[in-house]
């Protein structure tokens, strides 16, 4: 089935689990979540699929057996597309992201290793260009002193600070949600972040 948008009943459901976040709520409220959340991102990723990936959709259950915040559910419904690309749904809207969250040790030092060779320069521009285009660049696990072995001088240092790097675009609750238009707004932004996440692919590795 094509997909049609998310309606202001799955808003409404996210709404209520923020403020309810129970065994109870959710329950009563499962209907909705398969129906009005879940089918609809399902028929998101098929169309995304043969362009970005394989999709896999998260469990709607929290880990919290070491979080000190018991709450049983997400409050947000999220899915991979391949290995490098992720789209979210919530109360807040929609979101979607595309690059490396998480570099292992063996993948951060070659990373860091490319950002501060010749390669190092084209992901400065990609960078570059991604921010004139209105796309956010994150940088995760950020260090606050120099890595080890490079000088703080470095013309890429931010970069080379960074232990993930992703591309990140969120639209807030819009009517358009409700129709097909989040389809072309996530092709299109994965679509920018190709260039991104091949530089990383290419010098990380998958």
């Amino acid at each position: 089935m094509a997909f049609s948008g998310w309606s202001a009943e799955a808003l409404s459901f996210y709404e209520g689990l923020e403020a309810d976040n129970s065994k109870a709520y959710w329950t009563a409220h499962k209907a909705v979540y398969q129906e009005k959340v879940l089918r609809p991102m399902e028929e998101l990723l098929e169309q995304l699929a043969p362009e970005f990936g394989e999709p896999k959709i998260f469990r709607p259950y929290r880990d919290i057996r070491f979080s000190a915040d018991k709450t049983p559910y997400k409050t947000h419904v999220g899915a991979l597309l391949g290995n490098t690309n992720y789209v979210q749904f919530s109360a807040d809207g929609l979101s979607a992201g595309a690059g490396r969250w998480h570099l292992e040790p063996a993948q951060l030092t070659q990373y860091r290793a490319a950002v501060a060779g010749p390669d190092g320069a084209e992901l400065a521009v990609l960078v570059a260009e991604l921010a004139k285009a209105g796309v956010e660049v994150h940088g995760h696990d950020t260090l606050k002193s120099v890595p080890r072995g490079y000088p703080g001088d470095h013309p890429r240092i931010d970069l080379l600070r960074h232990k993930g790097l992703t591309t990140w675009r969120h639209w807030s609750p819009e009517p358009w949600l409700g129709t097909a238009a989040p389809l072309e707004k996530v092709r299109d932004f994965l679509g920018t972040s190709r260039d991104f996440c091949d530089w990383l692919g290419s010098h990380v590795g998958s």
